[in-house]
């Protein structure tokens, strides 16, 4: 039989929420024991798992530290100190959404098939997935991709537009979506108002900035649209929750944001298909 390799891995994670502790493992970084040899690192390739856990995941990111991890084991393979300051050097600049675990032990046949086994192990979701109800803004920003994409303007709409483009640099408002059909630039930004209203009230206070700034750098009216739930019957809501939904709208609308709900997505989108000539 086939002597086993000594080998140590870590595995990978991607942590939204530092405060609540929850996570999802996106990768696997495995190596030969007392860093005696190579190493290799893998990611998913199927985000659904973190898309689930958050929505504005940026997954555009996660794939290129795949390669920038990838990069420095090879390089420092070649270093008489081996990979131990790689590992020590990710996990001090590595931000704190994506963390590294404690090494853990494992004997393989090969680093490849080892790799594939604990991918299946810990990384990959089953086949049989059951999938998580997304609620709040994730739900609202879902319904409006789905509504761009079938009016099929999704694909020539920019999205995640940083704010500091338009107010200052470190800015870190990201808006959602928006197109430019002629003089008018319109954004689209989901915002919930079943929970709190921090959006809104974020939401409004950056308008008059993002607005100045796009007048100042596209030469341009900026239209600004809020996405948030329907407002459901009175006897549904409890007055506490009736006047927070009050109160986002109208901290929004005082801004000269326009307020629309889910139930106006449908014409929105066939808005946006007209001006885009789709």
């Amino acid at each position: 039989m086939r002597e086993r390799l000594p080998c140590e891995f870590f595995l990978i994670r991607y942590v939204p929420d530092v405060v609540k502790g929850e996570f999802v493992n996106i990768g696997v970084l495995l190596r030969e024991a007392e860093d005696s040899g190579g190493a290799v690192v893998r990611f998913t390739r199927d985000w659904s798992r973190v898309r689930c856990m958050d929505a504005d995941a940026d997954i555009g990111l996660l794939e290129a530290l795949e390669g920038e991890i990838g990069d420095r084991l090879r390089m420092r393979a070649q270093d008489a100190q081996g990979i131990k300051p790689v590992m020590e050097l990710l996990q001090d600049t590595l931000s704190n959404s994506v963390q590294v675990t404690e090494v853990r032990a494992c004997l393989a046949e090969s680093l490849p098939a080892e790799m594939e086994q604990l991918m299946r192990m810990y990384v990959e979701p089953m086949k049989v997935k059951v999938e998580r109800k997304r609620t709040g803004r994730a739900a609202i920003a879902g319904a409006m991709r789905t509504e761009f994409e079938r009016a099929g303007v999704w694909g020539l709409m920019r999205k995640r537009i940083a704010a500091s483009l338009y107010t200052r640099p470190g800015d870190p408002m990201k808006i959602d979506c928006g197109y430019r059909p002629n003089g008018v630039i319109r954004m689209f930004q989901a915002v919930s108002l079943e929970g709190d209203v921090e959006a809104a009230k974020g939401l409004a206070y950056s308008a008059p900035q993002l607005m100045e700034g796009v007048q100042r750098v596209e030469s341009a009216r900026l239209e600004l649209t809020a996405i948030v739930e329907p407002l459901r019957t009175v006897s549904d809501m409890e007055d506490e929750a009736m006047e927070r939904y009050r109160f986002g709208v109208e901290a929004m609308e005082r801004q000269q944001i326009r307020v629309v709900t889910l139930s106006d997505l449908a014409r929105v989108a066939e808005t946006a298909r007209v001006e885009l000539r789709v």
